[in-house]
């Protein structure tokens, strides 16, 4: 990546790009203690009704392969290795029997991922009211973790973006906000309903992750910082999109660069779920499933390393 992009990603993490910082928060509808926001929107009646999308008995999986050579968010890494404890020089643990471990070390926010609500905030304030100083330690987030996330079931919609756009992808920076929203939904169909899992397709991972990685990591499209707004004014319990950002890079006009994440987490609970693999789902004609997600429950941390299964 250039140094260009380097410094305008490190920006992006204090959301330093033209937008005000608002010092005040607002605190959730949840209560004065919640610390699920939108995965309070599970519930059994929303479940039973998403079961009734699964008509083909067919299930696919949302999350994209990584390894150490994905492009990730600087300086984001991941390295593997895979080792054979005490059985060096031929040695055996157990009779005749050999096995292989692995040794993972890595920044979870590589690949498929969910952001938590612990994840993006503004002016040091996270969601509901939260201060950075008060649960964001070194050893792991005392409030707000993902490992807390209960399983997100519910009906997930795809909004085919590139369609709408009359395009296979979306270029580099493009970005599409309520209008395209609308229009995308019209024209599949598509209604919302409170508790969705909402994701855009934008056809920028099938285009470049593979052929061009270097440019698949380096500049995305996305959903405007006004699309955002009108995203999370629907209360969906999570919002996603087949890039590393859902927003685009660069931002569009007059927005802060990733400002969008304010917005979903920190403003209104909404969970954010990155590089979902949505192209073979509407390959095969679908555009509304039911969408299982059982997240690593590793105390504390910010995000997670995800593999969502889309049932339909």
């Amino acid at each position: 990546m250039t140094k260009t992009l380097i410094a305008g990603l490190a920006c992006a993490m204090s959301i330093c790009a033209g937008t005000a910082w608002a010092q005040d928060c607002e605190p959730s509808p949840w209560g004065a203690d919640d610390q699920l926001g939108s995965a309070n929107l599970v519930t059994p009646e929303r479940t039973l009704e998403a079961l009734k999308l699964v008509k083909q008995g067919k299930s696919v999986p949302l999350g994209i392969t990584i390894d150490p050579s994905t492009p990730a968010f600087p300086p984001r890494s991941l390295s593997l290795q895979i080792v054979q404890p005490g059985q060096q020089g031929g040695q055996r643990v157990f009779g005749d029997g050999v096995y292989n471990d692995d040794i993972l070390q890595t920044w979870i926010g590589i690949g498929s991922q969910i952001d938590g609500l612990g994840h993006v905030g503004e002016g040091g304030m996270y969601y509901n009211c939260n201060d950075e100083k008060e649960f964001a330690q070194l050893t792991g987030l005392t409030k707000l973790g993902t490992h807390a996330i209960p399983p997100l079931v519910g009906r997930a919609v795809i909004l085919d973006m590139a369609k709408q756009a009359g395009k296979t992808t979306l270029d580099a920076g493009e970005s599409f906000g309520e209008a395209e929203i609308k229009a995308a939904a019209d024209a599949q169909g598509v209604t919302f309903a409170e508790g969705d899992i909402i994701l855009f397709y934008t056809g920028w991972t099938d285009a470049k992750l593979d052929s061009d990685p270097a440019a698949w990591g380096s500049a995305e499209p996305g959903i405007n910082n006004e699309g955002a707004r009108y995203v999370a004014s629907l209360k969906p319990m999570a919002v996603g999109a087949d890039t590393w950002g859902v927003e685009p890079v660069p931002p569009a006009e007059g927005d802060g660069l990733f400002y969008g994440h304010t917005i979903f987490l920190k403003q209104n609970g909404v969970y954010l779920l990155e590089n979902m693999n949505t192209g073979p789902i509407l390959q095969d004609g679908v555009n509304e499933f039911m969408f299982v997600l059982g997240q690593p429950r590793i105390r504390g941390t910010v995000q997670a390393m995800i593999n969502p299964v889309a049932l339909y």
